[in-house]
């Protein structure tokens, strides 16, 4: 049976690439944190105060973006002109094209995913448009940086038991992308499998696991 946590939800105002994700978290939820407690934030937020969202018109699509993004299902993150051409410019255009045909080749004999593989980090990550919260919905978010460093950065600024950058949605799909020693990232994805962030109009972009450390 799967062991129960209390999760407690941190409010904060719209976080922007103006903010740093540790001090947010001290000035909003310093005061609910415990030392056996584990910080976790959402990863496109984390991403955001990074400076990874990037307007469209940032990008310019070439004719690889525009052929490679329909191979992809229409509602997917790389599906777009300008989703698909971030990700040929974060992980190198031979590297995508490498791994669009060897996923091709693996689909063919029934093993799925290996695009996601290869492709490198950005694949897996990457939000294209609407894909975040306002006013970023008209943006283009990476994935976060470093999200291990930055988990050991909140560990330590919090006194918390750990910490966690973690991405996860609606359809109980949940990743831990970065974790500070002592965490353990199937754990932590296990108890955050049924969203507890909100990252639109409820701005509870962070959340703390409480007694996770018993």
């Amino acid at each position: 049976m799967q062991e129960k946590y209390e999760i407690i939800p941190v409010p904060t105002r719209i976080l922007t690439h103006h903010d740093n994700i540790v001090d947010a978290i001290l000035e909003y939820g310093k005061d609910k944190i415990g030392p056996r407690d584990v910080v976790c934030a959402a990863e496109s937020v984390v991403a955001i105060t990074q400076d990874g969202a990037k307007r469209c018109e940032d990008f310019k699509p070439g004719f690889l973006a525009k052929t490679l993004c329909h191979l992809f299902p229409a509602k997917g993150s790389i599906s777009g002109w300008f989703s698909m051409q971030a990700l040929l410019d974060a992980e190198g255009a031979m590297k995508v094209i490498i791994a669009v045909i060897c996923g091709f080749a693996a689909k063919c004999v029934g093993k799925r995913g290996v695009f996601y593989q290869m492709a490198g980090y950005q694949a897996r990550l990457i939000d294209d448009v609407t894909g975040t919260m306002p006013p970023y919905d008209k943006h283009i978010v990476y994935g976060p940086f470093e999200p291990h460093k930055v988990s050991e950065a909140i560990k330590k600024a919090t006194g918390s038991y750990g910490a966690a950058i973690a991405d996860v949605n609606d359809l109980k799909r949940a990743a831990v992308l970065g974790w500070s020693e002592g965490v353990d990232p199937d754990k932590v994805a296990q108890i955050l499998i049924d969203n507890p962030f909100g990252n639109g109009s409820q701005k509870t972009p962070v959340v703390i696991i409480k007694n996770y450390a018993k």
